[in-house]
């Protein structure tokens, strides 16, 4: 087992591996407050990174410990911020075209699909992809949702699980860099992934 994170929070972003993680934002309570701390794991414990330059929870953070993308979430209104952290330091970078919380996120911090989440609800089926400068739409999700797991890499990618009315999903789509396709479903129906 690891050391402890220094700040106790939920509705954060994790990113990286067993060696190299990578965990900002969030929410504590109490007080209630949203987080811009960033914390870096090192495979045995938990050391104190760069600041967001916006705090914000419910947002996607995905990449590596030295080259993350975090995007969307609350602040506490709705956001389309986009912050890229280079292993020391956040740096704003071009924002969402639709802003949205609980969405979900694939790939690399040069080649990233985002999908999916609260706009603020209803849930949407939105997908923007990111080149390393700017976000573009993309085709819609078949199935609007919110707080899937998102996984893969911008052309191969999967949105599992999740939730909308009238209940939490098994569904998962595949992704292939251009449209979305049904695949199998997962054995048991879940959201918050």
């Amino acid at each position: 087992s690891g050391s402890n994170m220094s700040l106790g929070r939920t509705l954060d972003g994790g990113a990286g591996d067993k060696n190299s993680g990578l965990v900002t934002g969030g929410f504590t309570s109490p007080p209630a407050a949203v987080r811009n701390e960033t914390e870096e794991y090192d495979g045995s414990g938990w050391a104190t990174g760069g600041d967001l330059g916006t705090a914000r929870y419910e947002a996607a953070l995905r990449g590596t410990q030295t080259s993350a993308l975090f995007f969307g979430g609350g602040e506490p209104s709705v956001s389309g911020k986009t912050e890229l952290y280079d292993g020391s330091s956040w740096s704003e970078q071009t924002d969402l075209n639709t802003v949205r919380v609980t969405l979900a996120g694939a790939g690399v911090s040069t080649a990233m699909v985002a999908f999916g989440g609260n706009n603020p609800p209803p849930q949407t089926a939105f997908t923007e992809e990111y080149n390393g400068t700017s976000w573009s739409e993309q085709n819609d999700m078949n199935t609007a949702k919110t707080t899937a797991a998102g996984l893969g890499i911008q052309t191969a990618a999967l949105a599992a699980g999740g939730i909308a009315p009238p209940g939490t999903f098994a569904l998962t789509e595949k992704y292939n860099g251009t449209s979305w396709t049904e695949v199998n479903d997962m054995n048991t129906a879940r959201t918050n992934l």
